[in-house]
């Protein structure tokens, strides 16, 4: 074929090309875009006992808010290394779950309470790679699974069978990873996530930097391909939808922590820690709404 009948065949097919892929893109629904949460409040976040963490809590009807924070560790929980708690969550039918740390070992905790008031513990052994620390659990809605994370710069979230909800689990017996949520982008310091839908968290991230996302401290959505079952691996979408308020009377670092939603009254709550001497007067329990 000469060369000059083969280039225009080419272009030809480039431009069959171009109006095939257009159809289709007209053909296919449209991505879901991403929700938009507008402060709507905020409340004084006690540095001692509202500082690392909170959940809302269904179970019994009427139950206060709950948070966590250096002040409410008990005593008999960090004299045995447990000294650092991170953001908590809970399942829709009252179970109560608290992730721990250590400053250094093989192991990390997660402390539940069943809805009759009684506490049990269970203790993951960390995998090959994984990170100490515990920053937060996530309860999946159908709550036979649990999320958590690790700090630093992650492409991934762990997934667990929900201690003390899912039958597979005894406080006697290691708590296995069960499956991997594997990000589709980087994510830095993430401090808590909870579900709004069964694919669908919200994450609050402590990054300092600003480099993955353009902006420091951000609201993190994250959209998954399915639902956690904890018998295969899932892939999630990251969307960067704001930076979380960093006001305060005191300059300085920001720390953002934990992340609630409550689905009652489909209300965001993130705590945001001031800096300085700030931390005593100023920090925040802010609060959202979608629009």
């Amino acid at each position: 074929m000469p060369l000059r009948v083969r280039q225009r065949c080419h272009a030809v097919l480039t431009v069959l090309a171009t109006l095939t892929a257009t159809v289709l893109m007209a053909a296919a629904p449209p991505a879901s875009a991403a929700d938009t949460w507008t402060e709507a409040g905020s409340d004084r976040a006690d540095p001692l006992t509202e500082s690392q963490g909170l959940t809302s809590v269904e179970v019994p009807a009427g139950a206060a808010n709950r948070y966590t924070g250096i002040g409410t560790i008990p005593v008999g929980v960090s004299s045995r290394g447990w000294n650092h708690v991170g953001d908590p969550d809970a399942s829709y039918d009252g179970h109560y779950i608290e992730p721990y740390q250590a400053d250094s070992g093989t192991a990390k905790m997660f402390r539940v309470q069943a809805p009759d008031g009684t506490w049990s513990e269970y203790v993951h052994t960390l995998s090959a790679g994984e990170a100490l620390n515990n920053s937060w659990v996530a309860i999946s809605p159908d709550g036979q699974w649990m999320l958590s994370g690790e700090y630093g710069t992650m492409s991934r979230f762990l997934v667990f069978p929900t201690p003390g909800v899912n039958a597979s689990t005894s406080p006697s017996a290691n708590l296995p990873q069960a499956a991997t949520v594997t990000l589709d982008h980087a994510v830095r310091d993430v401090q808590g996530c909870d579900f709004v839908s069964a694919t669908q968290l919200l994450c609050s991230s402590d990054d300092p930097a600003g480099t993955l996302f353009g902006i420091t401290k951000p609201l993190l959505q994250i959209d998954l391909s399915a639902a956690p079952t904890g018998t295969a691996n899932v892939t999630g979408h990251v969307t960067a939808l704001r930076q979380l308020p960093l006001r305060s009377a005191c300059s300085g670092e920001f720390e953002a922590e934990g992340i609630d939603y409550d689905r009652r009254t489909a209300t965001l709550r993130v705590i945001v820690v001031s800096p300085g001497f700030c931390v005593l007067t100023d920090s925040k329990t802010y609060r959202f709404t979608r629009s």
